[in-house]
């Protein structure tokens, strides 16, 4: 007792315990104090699982690790929790009462009183059970919306902070290069400006939380060869800075995001985690960037085994520390008793710990960590009996009405038409057949990181926790008065085509066919979209285009619905369905999102924020090619994609006229300026997206043939028209020159003002002068677009 009653007094009057200093005074002080243990074990997380009673969390057994004995491990600190809500189903009220148990229990076994920072998944709402499953963040990008995702992140990290969550391991800001990738999903687009804007939007909105977002994964993971997961990139360093890195610069510069994590991959033989340029020289002593570098889970050990440039645990931590890796997740391996070897033999400097464990003490000092007067009690459980867990039970709403609501409006705003030939919207037929292996599956709007998919469906004994009506119970209560008939006709991804033929037949009697088609998310395998779960080819899973061409062949109209993790080439759909609805894993809210757009209710307002391809084949392929990367007389390969970049069409029309370019010439620092008139030319409310491209016909090393370089979206009703000015600075046409530094050249260019990237409505000739000028990452990033007046 005596000791206790020391050891609160020497806190109490601590420096780093004094809320009146400075941050890093109080961190430096602290780390003066610690022992190389107590420093280390603020560098690792324990992959835990909250008590569904209430009590604390216990060590998750993961196949991949050993467990660990978290009594030993507490008394020297314990630097995060990994995953307390995300790894089984618990009540998530019981789940706040165990992790404020637990976080007690932390505290009060280490010398210094320091809780641990918890982290959670976020990629579509919060990862844990009963909480809203938003959509995908290929969705967000559907979208071109920022302020919309900046809203949907806010009320995410509202529900994690009030629950006691720290940090949220989203978003992803891989840039698209081959669609056959398993995680496409998880990612915003195959355009670095769409991925940065989005991507940057989500954290501004989980960060005004408190809630520390995490960018990932740092860099070149979508780039794997093949689209196979985890495979080498092979990127030279042009396209790595002008595509790859992009997104990363501008959410560091102006998200204030706290965290990074780094990539799996190596490129060109230097894996991520060891690579000192990238996240040190690069991310830190030139972008700026001051929070701290998370390992993807597993990923300083996959030094040793799997890249195999490291030849012992040991070698690995030290590695992932020289490069600047402050903390091991999921749980601690390499950082553990290896690395205190390796510096004890002299292998690893301490100086390494203490620089990274600097970086982790100010992030948890930032986050009142360290304050006397932190309080384990989250908001949530704010004035609630935590003494009796039957009374805590059920008081915690996840999947409230607002957050319904929000899931709704980014599913509507997502959705993407790519193809109509009158058919839609559809005026209350008398019979609709609803047939594919998408219609009646309560999770097939759900992606790979979705609670009930990536955990639930391991507790099927267990409810799911939210609402998730099918396509086909959408449908019904959309068209009360058709009479709709449901047929599955085939799998996901199995080749039994037994069903066909009572689909056929169904379909035969109906006025209209609607046939869900698409993707199942799952892991590692398991799924035919997700982690580890990448595609030899861009056809359709399993026997889907053969259902969808013997439906085709019925002659009734046939309206191609698509739930999916990825874009898929349609075949004769392309041609000959009456129309193609495209939806990207869309949420709990997307099914009746979806046939609301098929009704009209909704009005489609989604762009393509990844090419559909015509062919199955000739993968990899962007609209982000140089010239000899599109269709030429020097291939017999034609990579044009059915539906560009950017594609998506209205149940209205946009006409754009009147460009005045009032500034046609400019100098290298100075800015072009256009004007236009959009006007709603059509019978109802619709929202247009203005994509604002740059093509620069000759330069100094080979260029995209055009790159988005702003967008804005336009609500307009019917018959109302607006003038829109843009103001281009001459800093969004530089690009990485042949000495690797970012350089912006004189000469004639293009703007294109355009509907896509297939699609240029406007094009204004311009040019820039003057000397060729050289910029940095504080170059400015966006256009400038004012909505002037009504015409």
């Amino acid at each position: 007792m005596t000791d206790n009653v020391t050891l609160d007094i020497e806190r109490s009057t601590a420096t780093w315990n004094d809320p009146t200093q400075e941050l890093t005074t109080r961190v430096d002080a602290l780390v003066a104090a610690m022992t190389l243990a107590e420093k280390i074990s603020q560098l690792y997380g324990v992959w835990v699982g909250a008590s569904a009673d209430g009590g604390e969390v216990a060590p998750h057994q993961h196949e991949m690790e050993e467990p660990v004995d978290l009594d030993d491990l507490l008394a020297t600190g314990l630097g995060q929790l990994t995953r307390p809500f995300g790894t089984a189903p618990v009540d998530p009220a019981l789940g706040a009462l165990s992790l404020l148990r637990t976080q007690q229990r932390i505290a009060a076994a280490n010398r210094f009183g320091i809780p641990a920072l918890a982290h959670e998944e976020c990629l579509a709402g919060f990862a844990t059970w009963g909480a809203t499953a938003y959509p995908v963040p290929l969705s967000w990008g559907a979208t071109f919306d920022s302020g919309l995702i900046r809203r949907m992140a806010t009320l995410i990290g509202a529900d994690m902070r009030r629950l006691g969550v720290h940090q949220g391991l989203a978003p992803v800001l891989d840039v698209v290069r081959d669609a056959r990738w398993g995680r496409v999903e998880e990612t915003i687009g195959e355009d670095p400006y769409l991925v940065g804007t989005v991507a940057t939007a989500y954290i501004q909105g989980l960060e005004t939380t408190g809630v520390v977002a995490t960018l990932k994964h740092f860099v070149g993971y979508s780039a794997s060869r093949a689209g196979r997961n985890h495979a080498p990139v092979g990127m030279g360093p042009r396209e790595r800075a002008d595509v790859m890195l992009l997104p990363f610069e501008m959410a560091v510069r102006e998200s204030g995001a706290r965290s990074v994590m780094h990539a799996y991959t190596d490129t060109d033989g230097i894996p991520s985690a060891a690579d000192e340029e990238l996240l040190t020289g690069l991310l830190r002593e030139t972008w700026g960037f001051t929070g701290t570098v998370v390992a993807d889970y597993f990923g300083i050990a996959f030094l040793h085994t799997l890249h195999g440039v490291a030849g012992s645990w040991g070698e690995a931590a030290g590695a992932a520390l020289a490069a600047g890796v402050d903390v091991e997740l999921p749980t601690v391996k390499t950082f553990g008793l290896p690395l205190r070897e390796a510096i004890a033999a002299g292998q690893v400097p301490e100086a390494l710990v203490d620089r990274a464990v600097r970086r982790v003490l100010l992030q948890k000092a930032q986050l009142g960590l360290l304050d006397p007067d932190w309080n384990p009690v989250p908001p949530a459980l704010d004035g609630v009996d935590v003494s009796d867990p039957d009374a805590v039970r059920g008081t915690v709403d996840l999947d409230s009405p607002a957050n319904r609501a929000l899931a709704r409006e980014v599913a509507e705003q997502a959705i993407v038409l790519l193809r109509n030939d009158g058919t839609l919207p559809l005026a209350g037929p008398a019979r609709i057949a609803v047939i594919g292996p998408q219609a009646g599956s309560p999770t097939a709007a759900l992606g790979c990181y979705s609670f009930p998919v990536h955990v639930g469906s391991h507790h099927p004994e267990l409810p799911v926790g939210i609402e998730l009506p099918t396509l086909a119970q959408a449908l019904v209560g959309e068209f009360p008065t058709s009479e709709v008939v449901v047929e599955v006709g085939v799998g996901i991804d199995d080749l039994d085509t037994s069903g066909v033929a009572a689909a056929v037949e169904a379909a035969r009697d109906a006025d209209v066919v609607i046939v869900a088609l698409g993707d199942r998310a799952g892991l590692f395998g398991r799924g035919t979209s997700g982690e580890g779960c990448d595609a030899e080819s861009l056809a359709l899973p399993g026997a889907q285009q053969h259902l969808l061409d013997a439906l085709l062949d019925t002659g009734t109209p046939v309206v191609v619905t698509l739930i999916a993790g990825r874009p898929y080439a349609l075949g004769r759909a392309v041609d000959e369905a009456a129309a193609i609805v495209q939806s990207f894993f869309p949420g709990e809210e997307g099914p009746a999102a979806i046939a609301g757009l098929l009704s009209g209710r909704v009005e489609p307002q989604g762009r393509l924020p990844v090419s559909v391809p015509r062919s199955p084949g000739g993968q990899p392929t962007t609209y982000l090619a140089a010239r000899l990367g599109h269709a030429s007389d020097v291939s017999n390969l034609d990579p044009t994609p059915a539906y560009g970049f950017g594609h998506g069409l209205s149940y209205t029309t946009f006409d754009w006229s009147e460009l005045a370019v009032e500034q046609a010439t400019a100098e290298t620092d100075g800015e072009l300026r256009l004007a236009f008139t959009l006007r709603n030319s059509g019978d109802r409310w619709g929202s247009e997206v203005v994509q604002l491209y740059a093509h620069d016909p000759v330069a100094s090393v080979v260029q995209p043939v055009q790159r988005l370089i702003g967008y804005l979206r336009v609500p307009l009703d019917a018959g109302a028209g607006r003038r829109i000015q843009v103001s281009v600075p001459a800093d969004l046409f530089s690009f990485t020159g042949r000495d690797g530094r970012r350089v912006i050249e004189p000469g004639a260019l293009e703007l294109r003002l355009a509907s896509s990237s297939t699609q240029p409505r406007l094009v204004a000739a311009v040019a820039l002068t003057g000397p060729a000028r050289q910029v940095d990452h504080t170059r400015r990033m966006h256009p400038l677009f004012t909505v002037q007046t009504t015409v």
